[in-house]
């Protein structure tokens, strides 16, 4: 969650939402991205789904099996609907999210019945700090 949580800092000093991801399989980490929406003018780009793009990349495969996701942030229902497809095997997450969650707020996706896959989750890893970067990043836009 570390890698995680510099990702966020980094997309924080870019003037992107601080969310950061980490994709790691067997220890190795395969991919870690932050928040790219601005920078890239993609709706579609956020942490998560810039991490699982890259991993898929350098796996050569659009499932990645037995990889493990850290977020910074509870993803939202884009994120955890392509954590889903990509059949991401543990989502680590630090601050919840009761507006725009979907995994235990909002829709709760992987609680659905027509989730086909549902990650092991694991919410409020390294929370404190996550939470505070957000706070810290909208509280200085306001």
């Amino acid at each position: 969650m570390d890698l995680a949580l510099r990702e966020a800092e980094l997309a924080a000093e870019r003037g992107e939402v601080p969310v950061g991801a980490v994709i790691v399989r067997d220890g190795v980490v395969l991919a870690r991205a932050g928040n790219l929406t601005l920078g890239l003018k993609d709706p579609t780009a956020h942490a998560e789904i810039v991490a699982i793009r890259a991993a898929a990349a350098a796996l050569g495969s659009e499932r990645l099996i037995d990889c493990d996701l850290y977020v910074t942030l509870e993803p939202c229902p884009m994120c955890a609907g392509a954590i889903s497809f990509a059949r991401i095997r543990r989502l680590y997450y630090g601050a919840g999210d009761p507006k725009g969650g979907a995994v235990d707020h909002g829709v709760r996706l992987y609680g659905d019945a027509t989730c086909h896959h549902r990650p092991e989750v694991y919410g409020g890893i390294g929370e404190t700090a996550a939470a505070a970067l957000l706070k810290d990043f909208f509280r200085s836009r306001r």
